[in-house]
């Protein structure tokens, strides 16, 4: 489904991306790990086109992809839940999720779109008039992830979302993941919880420096003894 080939990505003289290759099949969850600066964020920021790519290809249901803007990536199924969640803080939830709609201009499909992400999430059904900057954190991740369902993806990059929250709502939070793979969204996660990504994903890539070191499906990388001391404790 997305396919990246010898990807190279700089930030000024910064070599971020040294010839990564990728490929992520439909209806899978595929997970990018390792340490910080290793480049799982800024994988993801090269498929959504927000950090231009300096060579190599990225495909999208076998069509070329990375000379398009980060509007045209979304209208071609792709959203990314960010790094930090960067929800609207003095907007409420409701117009949080507004905010994810904001290409269709179909009102039946933004009221069909709402009441499936409030159905998936009934906490911000309840408090939709609320202001987004006062929920707690992993409230915060739910809209932030509620917000890049509003429209309708095909594929989910999800950037870190279990950082900075508690065990429990980590867990939560990653059976939500599982709920809308199996709804039939494609899903690359990047998490520094090596883990419990690999638990949740079935197939996984191990970054360093810029380039895959590792590659393997999620079984086999949980029994992996490289990862297993590098990354798992």
């Amino acid at each position: 489904m997305l396919r990246l080939v010898n990807v190279h990505t700089h930030y000024g003289q910064i070599h971020a991306l040294k010839g990564i290759s990728l490929d992520v099949e439909k209806g899978y969850i595929f997970c990018l790990i390792g340490s910080n600066g290793a480049g799982k964020t800024t994988t993801l920021m090269s498929i959504s086109a927000i950090q231009p790519i300096s060579a190599g290809v990225i495909e999208f249901m076998g069509r070329k992809i990375h000379t398009l803007s980060p509007e045209a990536i979304v209208r071609k199924g792709i959203v990314q839940v960010p790094e930090g969640r960067r929800i609207f803080p003095y907007l409420t939830v409701q117009e949080n999720l507004l905010m994810g709609a904001y290409l269709s201009k179909n009102k039946t499909q933004q009221i069909k779109a709402m009441t499936y992400v409030l159905s998936l999430f009934p906490i911000l059904k309840e408090r939709q008039k609320q202001m987004g900057g006062t929920l707690s954190g992993g409230e915060q991740q739910m809209l932030a992830i509620g917000r890049a369902l509003m429209s309708s993806p095909k594929f989910l990059l999800l950037d870190e979302p279990s950082l900075g929250l508690a065990p429990l709502m980590v867990n939560q939070i990653f059976e939500i993941i599982r709920t809308i793979n199996q709804q039939g969204v494609t899903i690359l996660l990047v998490e520094q919880n090596a883990h419990a990504a690999l638990s949740l994903s079935h197939y996984g890539y191990v970054l360093e420096t810029g380039k895959v070191i590792i590659q393997d499906n999620a079984p086999n990388l949980l029994q992996n003894p490289i990862v297993k001391e590098a990354y798992l404790g």
